[in-house]
């Protein structure tokens, strides 16, 4: 009987208990959405990496939209605030997750979609035929009677072997170079940028340095990190040691960028077409007081000339596409340029 009645007032201890505590999580003030906000200036001012590239005054950003919070905002209304906050930095890997929105750099899609120099219908009828090749997540074919390979990438989250390379590269003996169009490229998988370059002349040159946010202050940063190239063995018959040129647009972003900037450390390859989206911070994640998750970059990437072209790349040989040639004549004049520049 004694047992009974502690095992009947421990119930009922740990039932008030929990009570309490939902009771506490529904009034809890940190979820309000003063607090909400605040909460989020604050973690980007300490963890965010890149305000050194995007000159935007995060004080000032506080100061302006703090005003437009108070307590008995909708969640909807908070929303539109502090999103205008994340989209300040013209960030594609910073985000806001909700139940019913998300938020993402709008200055960054736009270029996606208004500056975008590619037509891929062209690139598929007029140059590769509807009988290409696929060879893992490579379209390709032969160019200029197969003097020149073509190959296109989509995206690097498109999965490829290096056997699937060297695979592709023994299907053109003749090739005198190649044209690796990435335009439009989203980024993916960084891994793929590597076997990619397994494939060029390498002894292991440094690719790029990269360094994670490390306290509170704008400039605190860890160490500088070195990625390597894949080192590659001189007698490998497989490596491509003629000119490459590589496409690329606004719409390279992230990985696209990343394989970008490798490109300086090779003496073959080529850049050509418009200044990339950038994006070669790392993202990581959190959750603020009231359930949302948010995207921050938390580190940056320096290129082997010491540059951060978080916002972008710029190409070796700057050329847009003629959409007007594209229309009349259907033909891609990046293409067409790159090609005259192999054969010569």
């Amino acid at each position: 009987m004694k047992q009974t009645i502690i095992v009947f007032l421990v119930s009922c201890l740990l039932f008030s208990t929990t009570s309490c505590e939902k009771a506490l999580m529904a009034d809890d003030i940190s979820a309000l959405p003063t607090s909400t906000f605040s909460h989020l200036w604050k973690k980007f001012d300490q963890q965010y990496s890149m305000f050194d590239v995007k000159g935007v005054d995060w004080n000032a950003m506080y100061d302006s939209l703090y005003p437009l919070v108070n307590d008995s905002m909708s969640a909807d209304s908070l929303f539109v605030v502090c999103a205008s906050l994340l989209n300040s930095l013209h960030d594609g890997h910073v985000n806001l997750y909700t139940p019913y929105d998300v938020s993402r750099s709008d200055s960054i899609y736009y270029d996606f979609y208004t500056e975008s120099d590619i037509d891929v219908n062209t690139v598929v009828l007029n140059y590769m035929g509807i009988d290409y090749h696929m060879t893992g997540g490579l379209a390709h074919a032969g160019l200029c009677g197969d003097s020149v390979i073509y190959i296109r990438y989509g995206s690097f989250s498109n999965s490829v072997g290096t056997d699937q390379l060297r695979h592709l590269l023994r299907s053109y003996p003749n090739a005198k170079g190649m044209i690796f169009d990435i335009r439009g490229n989203g980024g993916g998988n960084v891994a793929n940028i590597h076997r990619f370059l397994s494939l060029m002349p390498s002894h292991g040159q440094p690719l790029y340095y990269s360094q994670i946010k490390a306290g509170p202050a704008h400039g605190d940063f860890s160490s500088l990190q070195t990625t390597y190239a894949p080192t590659v063995s001189s007698a490998d018959t497989d490596i491509f040691t003629r000119p490459v040129i590589v496409l690329i647009d606004r719409g390279c972003f992230s990985a696209a960028s990343s394989f970008a900037i490798c490109t300086q450390a090779y003496d073959n390859i080529t850049l050509m077409g418009d200044t990339t989206s950038g994006g070669l911070g790392m993202p990581s994640t959190g959750v603020l007081p009231n359930g949302w998750r948010y995207r921050i970059t938390v580190t940056r990437t320096l290129a082997l000339d010491g540059r951060n072209y978080e916002n972008g790349v710029p190409p070796d040989i700057p050329l847009r596409l003629d959409w007007e040639k594209v229309r009349q004549e259907g033909r891609d004049n990046i293409i067409d340029s790159a090609c005259a520049i192999l054969m010569r």
